[in-house]
C-alpha cells in the first residue's frame, strides 16, 4: 500500500458534514456499493471549504479525502482541473481496481463545484477569458481547441441535462457519461472543467413543454427553447461567474456585423436554426469558432491533435431520446399513451384506426397503413380534441398561408425575404407586413408547434412558433 494512500486512508483530511452555505454533490449509490459525497463553499473565486463523506470500500474514503484535500483552500479554476488522474496521483497512484473510486470523488467534487460556482462565485472579468460549452463531442472538443489556440484563457463547461435509466448514456450528449467524457477530454487538453447541473431546468422548461405539445397535437422544436432559454443563457451567467468575456460553442453557426446569428459556411451543417430563439443580447458574447468550417475539416483538426474524440459519431436522437423511442418516452414521461382514434380522408370518410395522434405529424406518411384510394396520402392535420387524423393526396399538403405567434423581429419587416419552417428544409421566399406571413411559394408540410426562422439573406432576422 502507497503511503499516500495510507495516509488518506488511516488519517482522512476535512471529513465531515457539509459546511453552512455549502453545496453538496454525490456520486455512486447501490449499483457499486460505494457512495462519496463532496461540499464546497465558494467565495468570490476561491473555494473557502471542502468536505468529504463516503461509505463502502477504503479506496472510495481515501479518494473522498484526496479531493477535499486538493481544493481546500484554492482557487475555483485549480479546483476545476482536479479529476480522477489527480486524485489518483495524490493517493501515489491506484490500480485499475480501485480507480473506480477516483472517478466517484471527482463526479462528486464537480457536481459540488459547478453547483457552487453558479450560485455563488463573483470572479473580475479576465480580457480574454473565455468559457467553452463542452457536449464531450469532437464538435465541441474543436472549439475549445480552436479558442485554446487562439491565446484565450479557456474554461470549459458540460452540462447535465437528463437523467433516466432507459436512456443510452453513451449516445446523449448530456448525461452523466457525456459529463465524464467531456471532463477528461478538457483535462487532457489542460482545461480547468466545471459541470453544471441543469437537470430541473431542462425537464421544466424544455421537456415539459415537449411532453404538452404532444398531448395538444402539436410538433415541437424543444432544442430551440432549449437553446433560446435554458442551457445557454445559463452558461453566460456562469461565464460571468468566472470572469469570462465570452461563451464558444461548437455550433456550426456565425454572426453578422451587427450582432445577429448568420449561416454557417457549411449550409449542410448549419445549425443557425436551433439558435434562432437567442437574443441579440445573448448573442453579443457568443462566439462560433467553427462557423467557417466542415465537418471533415473539424474531424481532421481532431485527429491531427491527437483527440480522443475525433471519430465520435454525431448525435441522431433529440438527448432525452437518446436509446428510447419517442412514443415510449411520451407514455412514461408525460402519460401519452396509446389512445385508438379514426383516420379520415379530408372529405370526413373514415379510412381506419390508428393508435393515437402523437405518432404523427403533418407531412408523414410512413405508418398510416390505410387503403381505399388510388393515390399515397399523407397527414395532413392532427385533431387532440377528436383524436382523429387527417389524410389526403400530397399536392393538399402544400400552403402559402402561414399563421404564427410570438413574432420576434431583429430587422425591419422589410429586410426579411425568406422563412425555414422546418430544420432541414430549405428557405421559403415570404413578406413579412404587420405581423402577417405570406409566402411567396407553396410549401408543403406545414406543422403547428414548429419553429418559423425568418432571414434576411444568410442572416436570421427574426423567429415565431407556426399555429397554422
Amino acid at each position: 500500500m502507497d503511503e499516500r494512500f495510507a495516509e488518506h486512508l488511516q488519517h482522512p483530511r476535512h471529513r465531515g458534514p457539509s459546511p453552512a452555505g455549502a453545496h453538496d454533490g454525490a456520486a455512486g449509490g447501490a449499483a457499486c456499493g460505494d457512495l462519496v459525497r463532496l461540499s464546497v463553499v465558494v467565495e468570490g473565486d476561491r473555494i473557502a471549504a471542502a468536505t468529504f463523506d463516503a461509505s463502502g470500500c477504503g479506496a472510495a474514503s481515501a479518494a473522498g479525502s484526496a479531493a477535499a484535500a486538493l481544493v481546500h483552500g484554492t482557487d475555483v479554476l485549480s479546483g476545476a482541473r482536479v479529476g480522477t488522474r489527480e486524485i489518483a496521483a495524490e493517493l501515489g497512484g491506484l490500480s485499475p481496481g480501485k480507480l473506480h473510486a477516483a472517478e466517484l470523488a471527482a463526479d462528486a467534487l464537480h457536481r459540488a463545484l459547478g453547483a457552487a460556482v453558479a450560485a455563488d462565485a463573483s470572479a473580475a472579468q479576465e480580457p480574454g477569458r473565455t468559457l467553452v460549452a463542452m457536449s464531450g463531442g469532437v464538435d465541441s472538443a474543436v472549439a475549445a481547441l480552436l479558442t485554446q489556440r487562439s491565446g484565450a484563457e479557456t474554461v470549459a463547461v458540460t452540462l447535465e441535462l437528463w437523467a433516466d435509466a432507459e436512456n443510452d448514456g453513451d449516445r446523449s450528449c448530456c448525461s452523466a457519461s457525456a459529463v465524464r467524457t467531456a471532463r477528461a477530454v478538457a483535462h487532457g487538453m489542460g482545461l480547468p472543467h466545471l459541470t453544471l447541473d441543469l437537470r430541473d431546468a431542462f425537464r421544466a422548461g424544455v421537456v415539459q413543454p415537449y411532453l404538452a405539445d404532444h398531448a395538444a397535437g402539436l410538433t415541437p422544436n424543444p432544442c430551440v427553447g432549449c437553446n433560446g432559454h435554458v442551457s445557454l443563457d445559463a452558461m453566460l451567467d456562469l461565464a460571468g461567474r468566472v470572469g469570462a468575456e465570452a461563451l464558444a460553442t461548437g455550433h456550426y453557426a456565425r454572426t453578422s456585423q451587427d450582432g445577429l446569428l448568420r449561416l454557417a459556411a457549411d449550409t449542410r451543417k448549419d445549425q443557425t436554426y436551433m439558435l434562432a430563439a437567442l437574443s441579440p443580447r445573448s448573442l453579443r458574447r457568443l462566439r462560433f469558432p467553427l462557423g467557417d468550417l466542415t465537418k471533415p475539416e473539424v474531424r481532421a483538426i481532431a485527429a491531427e491533435a491527437g483527440l480522443p474524440v475525433a471519430e465520435t459519431p454525431d448525435s441522431q436522437d433529440l438527448c432525452f431520446l437518446a436509446g428510447t423511442g419517442r412514443a415510449a418516452f411520451l407514455a412514461r414521461h408525460g402519460g401519452v399513451r396509446e389512445r385508438p382514434g379514426a383516420i379520415v380522408y379530408r372529405r370526413g370518410a373514415e379510412l381506419g384506426r390508428h393508435r393515437g395522434h402523437h405518432h404523427f405529424t403533418v407531412g408523414q406518411r410512413r405508418g398510416l397503413r390505410v387503403g381505399g384510394t388510388a393515390e399515397p396520402l399523407y397527414v395532413l392535420a392532427t385533431d387532440a380534441a377528436a383524436n382523429t387524423v387527417t389524410v389526403g393526396p400530397r399536392e393538399a399538403l402544400a400552403s402559402r398561408a402561414l399563421a404564427v405567434r410570438g413574432l420576434r423581429l431583429h430587422r425591419s419587416e422589410q429586410d426579411v425575404d425568406a422563412v425555414r419552417l422546418r430544420y432541414r428544409s430549405p428557405a421559403v421566399p415570404c413578406r413579412v407586413r404587420g405581423g402577417a406571413v405570406e409566402l411567396l411559394e407553396p410549401f408543403e408540410g406545414i406543422a403547428p408547434g414548429q419553429t418559423a426562422v425568418f432571414l434576411s439573406g444568410d442572416v436570421v432576422a427574426g423567429v415565431a412558433t407556426i399555429t397554422a
